[in-house]
């Protein structure tokens, strides 16, 4: 890991106090909640202690007392449509900078752009507290598939405004830094994702679960984890099965996850296996018990659920780009296709199912790759960098946890 002259070593500054602010947070199941878990869990573990400012997820919704450390502020939010269980939060200055005001942050994290992060920002910069963002989901490159392409220029331009008022902007890739950098996105920085390799494990390939999705014997079974909507481009994921189907009439196609598209998916494909959400060890089961992994999404910044397959000893179809791009090399650990080549992707998915050993060697070697992740090495990032932007000043020249 390379890190700048002012890039001081974890702990050197001692405990945070860590200002957290999220539209999304566990029970809630996605990438981003995902990570802001990990992220929370590091500093806690560490001996710091975050103040969570997040949306009401129900009415029944209360702040969680029970964690060291945690202290939660939940405030009013409203549904996001077409994103069943998703809230986002409201306008709330007033109260954030009060609670901010009480007990002031060493450090603030703001890890969405919507109204309760652009409030905690203000609230933030009016108590004189630094701030870093995360870029977690490309929100502008979503609106091309609702048919809202047009709206795509406005919406990154929001974005880009929103993130050069914070002190520093983290991502998951060196290729996003690149990207972003390129649009005018100031002070750029690389956090890189982890992966829990006891909890994804092929071990826990389960033959009673195979069979209960009517899996013959050693024939292949093509998994699909993630939300079941447009722009997680599945009608391509469908094509690639349909393509690998026509070479081995065996093999199954099993999806775990739900979504907006789940009730059309399951009339049009009345063969697909839906298991719908699953989480924790059963979730990790569903994992290891595939042998084939399409990720064709277009729009991700990252993709946790391709470290979840790599860790889970899955071969790997997917486009070379984001999570694919920065751990896993085509022919070596997993089948990549370019960027948008959507034949690629197809053809290299259709390859696989002709060479059965390649899908045990790809997946061994994705395996092999994703033990390297550690969360550990994230954590210790995460915690150095707020460290700094804590003290006062960081160069920004080469920060990455991801070699």
């Amino acid at each position: 890991m390379n890190r700048s002259p002012n890039f001081p070593q974890a702990g050197q500054f001692g405990a945070m106090r860590v200002g957290l602010v999220t539209e999304t947070w566990p029970p809630e199941i996605n990438g981003v909640a995902h990570t802001l878990h990990h992220m929370s869990e590091g500093l806690l573990g560490r001996g710091h202690s975050v103040h969570l400012v997040r949306p009401r997820q129900h009415r029944a919704d209360r702040p969680n007392g029970e964690i060291t450390g945690l202290s939660e502020q939940v405030l009013p939010g409203l549904p996001i449509p077409g994103y069943k269980g998703l809230h986002f939060g409201l306008p709330a200055r007033g109260a954030i900078q009060k609670a901010w005001a009480s007990t002031k942050p060493d450090v603030v994290y703001l890890a969405t752009e919507g109204p309760l992060g652009h409030s905690a920002l203000a609230a933030a910069r009016s108590l004189g507290v630094p701030v870093v963002s995360g870029f977690h989901t490309n929100f502008h490159s979503y609106s091309r598939y609702y048919r809202l392409g047009f709206l795509e220029p406005a919406v990154a331009g929001l974005l880009r405004r929103f993130h050069n008022r914070t002190d520093c902007t983290l991502v998951p890739t060196e290729n996003l830094r690149a990207e972003l950098t390129g649009q005018g996105f100031r002070n750029c920085a690389v956090l890189a994702r982890g992966v829990n390799t006891r909890l994804f494990d092929p071990a826990r390939r389960d033959p009673d679960l195979r069979q209960s999705w009517g899996v013959e014997g050693d024939a292949p079974v093509v998994l699909y984890v993630g939300r079941l909507a447009a722009e997680k481009n599945l009608g391509l994921a469908v094509e690639a099965f349909r393509a690998l189907q026509s070479k081995c009439p065996a093999a199954r196609f099993v999806l775990v996850g739900d979504g907006p598209l789940a009730a059309e998916l399951k009339r049009q494909h009345p063969d697909f296996v839906f298991c719908g959400m699953r989480t924790g060890e059963d979730l990790a089961r569903h994992y290891a018990s595939g042998d084939v992994f399409l990720f064709p999404s277009t729009s991700e910044t990252f993709g946790n659920v391709v470290l979840e397959a790599m860790a889970s000893g899955l071969a790997i179809v997917a486009y070379d780009y984001a999570a694919a791009r920065e751990h896993l090399r085509d022919g070596r650990s997993a089948a990549l296709a370019h960027l948008d080549d959507g034949h690629g992707f197809v053809a290299r998915a259709r390859a696989l199912v002709e060479d059965p050993e390649r899908i045990r060697v790809l997946g061994a070697a994705a395996r092999e790759r994703a033990l390297s992740v550690d969360w550990d090495h994230i954590y210790d990032t995460l915690e150095s960098l707020l460290q700094a932007h804590a003290a006062g000043g960081l160069s920004h020249g080469s920060v990455t946890a991801n070699r």
